[in-house]
């Protein structure tokens, strides 16, 4: 194989990899990309068997085609040190070496044959639909900071996504819950879709994550039973999805919950994060203080001191409650307009957390004890 290429193009795809690549991998050729020079194109494709991704780079002069496999960290490592935009040679004349040369650097890395690569090939066509990059986007950013990390309850360890159906309408509902808070967030579909129920894992939520960041447009997605599949223009990424069943979450949403208390979202969200400073792993909860129109914050910690702060707020009643900082900081943090609504009942209760800038995300959260 001979090819060249752009050394910012293949440091991008080779960052996406590094996101799929296990670290420690039992298997070496799991460490490696596979790099199939082929009908005008180089496909770049990475797996942990559970997530495979595969990205196209079109731009790419070829001289001879081939295929192999080389270690995704060392040559990432090794692209992203050449300079910015500068042309990358690629060829190997045995089967175990790759030679690649920039400017005046000149590498031969370790091969491991293309045959040894897993991939599956599987058909996906039927149930497909397509959703924009930044709704999915949006989903994703809203519910994944509740995602549970507790791998006894496996089904909890994702975001569950389903259709729902309200006043006439069709919605994709993404909601994830580590069963001290809750994230639930819903886009508006335009005609029902063929899409059974999935709880998609962690770890392909991130790669999402930062593959949607740099890509606006379509996103196609068709799941078969136990996989889901998402193609974006030059990137395709396939996961396994988490077995199990996720919580009836809807039985969790605060029904009657007529306290509400308005704040001005950023100034929440300082005062929050500047009082749990004395907290130094954020667990003590900071406590509510709450009488008309005020809010007293405090947090108090044995080993480190206490601190205190008070708000301006809209509110009409008197009430004590306790949160775990890092909760009403990570969801202010999703928020998107200049308020935040928190809907109390009493200090046992969980709150209800309202964006008045997108009706269609709702939080909430546990109060802590004491």
């Amino acid at each position: 194989m001979k090819f060249s290429l752009n050394q910012q193009d293949l440091q991008k795809s080779l960052n996406y990899c590094q996101g799929v690549i296990e670290k420690r991998s039992t298997l070496p050729i799991l460490s490696n990309v596979l790099l199939d020079v082929s009908n005008g194109k180089l496909t770049i494709t990475a797996t942990d068997l559970d997530l495979i991704f595969v990205h196209q780079i079109s731009n790419v002069e070829i001289l001879e085609e081939g295929k192999t496999t080389t270690s995704s960290s060392i040559m990432y490592d090794i692209v992203r040190k050449f300079s910015s935009g500068s042309k990358i040679n690629f060829s190997s004349s045995s089967e175990n070496k790759l030679h690649l040369e920039s400017d005046k650097s000149i590498f031969n890395l370790n091969c491991i044959s293309a045959s040894e690569f897993p991939i599956t090939d599987e058909n996906f066509n039927q149930n497909e639909f397509s959703i924009k990059s930044k709704e999915l986007l949006k989903l994703l950013n809203k519910c994944k900071f509740s995602v549970s990390n507790d791998e006894t309850r496996h089904y909890l360890s994702g975001i569950f996504f389903h259709q729902t159906q309200a006043d006439e309408k069709i919605f994709l509902t993404a909601a994830a819950t580590d069963s001290h808070r809750m994230s639930i967030s819903k886009i508006r579909l335009q005609n029902k879709i063929e899409f059974e129920q999935i709880i998609l894992p962690k770890k392909t939520i991130f790669q999402l994550c930062s593959l949607l960041e740099d890509y606006e447009g379509e996103v196609k997605i068709s799941n078969i039973k136990s996989k889901i599949k998402f193609e974006l223009n030059d990137s395709i990424l396939i996961s396994k999805l988490i077995d199990g069943k996720f919580p009836n979450y809807v039985q969790v949403i605060p029904k009657e919950n007529q306290k509400k208390l308005e704040v001005e979202l950023n100034s929440f969200l300082n005062s929050v994060d500047r009082v749990a400073s004395v907290s130094l792993d954020k667990k003590d909860g900071v406590k509510f203080n709450l009488s008309k129109n005020l809010l007293n914050l405090s947090v108090n910690n044995t080993n480190s001191g206490d601190g205190k702060e008070s708000l301006t707020v809209k509110f009409d009643h008197q009430l004590d409650i306790s949160f775990n900082s890092r909760y009403l900081i990570d969801v202010a943090s999703q928020l998107d307009g200049d308020l935040i609504e928190i809907y109390l009942k009493d200090s046992g209760s969980p709150a209800l957390i309202r964006d008045p800038a997108d009706f269609d995300s709702i939080y909430v959260v546990m109060p802590m004890k004491g």
